[in-house]
């Protein structure tokens, strides 16, 4: 078969062109899954609790992963203002994971620790008391709704089913841990756990 046939005949080509983005695809991204370093989490590294799992679906209700990575590159400018670089392991109990590329406001990958709950509850509710130069809407609302904790154990539930190793316990004690809790509680909650685990390896 002569390199014109193919050339004159567009569906020909696209078949062609379909088999090799598929084999490519296939060659790239099938030994992920066999690598330690891609589906075995690192030390230290734990499941969210009820409300930081309920703060990371509050995250990412409001779209804060529109504007915020949680991905540091492995390159100097960003490891010496971010810290250490992201690795897949940290990211195993993610569904979906939240690395992103959009930096609007600064990646958060390891802001966890880095400022109090205070700060972060001042920041979420009028970002520019803390940062003057914000262009971040508020997010006042967080502070006075109530998580649903009735439908707190299905969502742990539905992460054990994607391998989250969460146990009867857990899950039976999900919706008393969240009780009476804020929204603003939750997502203060996941936010300081966001890159923990790594810095246990440095």
């Amino acid at each position: 078969m002569s390199h014109e046939v193919v050339e004159k005949n567009i569906g020909l080509m696209a078949i062609f062109i379909v088999l090799v983005i598929s084999v490519g695809g296939l060659v790239e991204i099938v030994p992920l899954f066999f690598l330690k370093s891609t589906t075995e989490p690192v030390d230290g590294l734990k499941p969210y609790t009820a409300l930081q799992l309920e703060g990371r679906d509050i995250y990412i209700r409001e779209g804060c992963y529109t504007c915020h990575s949680q991905m540091i590159r492995p390159f100097r400018a960003e490891t010496e203002r971010y810290g250490h670089y992201s690795v897949a392991g940290e990211f195993v109990y993610d569904h979906p994971f939240q690395w992103g590329s959009k930096r609007t406001g600064p990646d958060l990958a390891r802001v966890g620790g880095r400022y109090s709950d205070e700060w972060h509850r001042v920041h979420l509710i009028n970002p520019r008391d803390v940062v003057p130069e914000s262009n971040m809407p508020g997010f006042p609302w967080l502070a006075e709704n109530l998580i649903d904790h009735d439908d707190t154990p299905d969502k742990l539930k539905a992460m054990r089913t994607l391998g989250v190793p969460y146990s009867d316990a857990d899950i039976n004690g999900a919706a008393d841990a969240v009780k009476g809790k804020t929204e603003m509680d939750a997502i203060v909650a996941y936010l300081q756990v966001l890159g923990n685990s790594i810095k246990t390896r440095r």
